[in-house]
């Protein structure tokens, strides 16, 4: 797929070794040594990661230390850091110069969705990417993306020069309605993309787990339960690239040990890790089953079964993504606010949901900040 890529799992810079709110210079040297010297070469960052100082740290741990040619870096053009389509060339001239590299191996655009692709065109950030491909200041144009399979067709179909996509996907996510791993990865098959993995760990939720879902895993024995999710996400047709955010040696470790000769879940761990999922949905959640019938007939249009399974995700990982995703869902679409409680999607709920009173909660949660 791509022959320079050693193996299938990746180096994650958002999430570095600290002391003292800086980067551990001495622990992260050993790291990249360590995983350099196990046959991986993938490392991933961005201008915004560690609060700017992730690029500045692959310079000083990765780019000083070893040859150019001994790895794979990729870096992203991200919406907050240019206006027009003049700032984005000096933006990227400076990710160079941060980096100390003279051309990235993939560079992306970041964090796609409708909103910000609409911007990313209107400033002909892809036309400009290409051409810094053309002049070799890029080896590879892809994107990042937090939408709807929907958007991301869109983008795939305006730009079929795009060659890989990095999406988020976990065995929890997969089948989420509203981040829609399952759909986005399909519509990657579809265009035929390589698949980059992000958060196959749900930013370390998947290492803490309910006290009846460690359990599931203990008795297999087996690996950590960051090796059950990191193994589900790589073992999808297509992934060429599952990153990680390590921020100690122990994690690693851990994720080399299992990642250096990489083998897909079986049989007993792929059913293990679907009554996970099953503990997780037992939880205290809104028992919302996605049939839409609450949709049609909503005269505002509210989105019900997104907006639930938001606020599902925000009461199991009290993470930045729920509220990503509920602007994501009412963008275009009404807000639980624009509720007029005439109970035309209780009436038609198979699962007899107290919707008007689940809405006016996630007004609190969502809405009220």
């Amino acid at each position: 797929m791509f022959d320079n890529v050693k193996k299938n799992f990746g180096f994650g810079c958002m999430r570095l070794p600290m002391k003292n709110d800086e980067v551990d210079y001495e622990l992260l040297n050993q790291m990249v040594d360590t995983f350099l010297e196990q046959g991986f070469n993938y490392f991933d960052t961005a201008h915004g990661y560690v609060g700017t100082k992730s690029e500045i740290a692959v310079r000083e741990s990765l780019v000083k230390r070893h040859s150019r040619e001994s790895f794979i870096l990729t870096d992203k053009l991200t919406e907050a850091y240019f206006k027009s389509q003049a700032d984005i060339r000096p933006f990227f001239e400076s990710q160079l110069e941060a980096c100390g590299v003279s051309y990235f191996d993939f560079y992306l655009m970041h964090a796609q969705n409708k909103k910000n692709f609409q911007f990313f065109k209107e400033c002909q950030a892809y036309e400009t990417a290409f051409a810094l491909k053309s002049e070799g200041k890029i080896k590879h144009v892809g994107l990042s993306f937090h939408d709807t399979a929907e958007v991301l067709d869109q983008i795939l179909t305006e730009y079929p020069q795009i060659e890989v996509v990095q999406i988020q996907l976990n065995y929890i996510d997969f089948e989420d309605p509203a981040i829609q791993s399952r759909k986005c990865y399909e519509i990657c098959r579809k265009h035929h993309k390589p698949v980059i993995i992000m958060e196959p760990v749900k930013g370390g939720n998947l290492v803490n787990l309910p006290d009846a879902a460690q359990k599931i895993f203990t008795e297999l024995h087996g690996g950590s339960n960051a090796s059950y999710a990191i193994r589900f996400a790589a073992g999808f047709e297509g992934v060429f690239m599952v990153l990680s955010g390590m921020s100690n040696m122990e994690q690693l470790l851990d994720n080399i040990s299992y990642m250096k000769d990489f083998q897909p879940l079986n049989k007993q761990e792929k059913e293990a890790v679907a009554k996970v999922c099953g503990v997780f949905k037992e939880m205290n959640l809104i028992a919302c089953t996605a049939c839409r019938y609450c949709i049609d007939g909503c005269p505002k249009q509210i989105s019900i079964p997104d907006l639930f399974a938001c606020m599902n995700t925000k009461n199991l990982y009290h993470d930045w993504n729920a509220n990503y995703y509920y602007q994501i869902h009412t963008r275009t679409k009404g807000k639980a606010s624009d509720c007029i409680a005439c109970g035309k999607c209780e009436r038609v709920c198979p699962q007899h949901l107290p919707i008007r009173k689940i809405l006016k909660e996630a007004v609190q949660e969502f809405e009220s900040k």
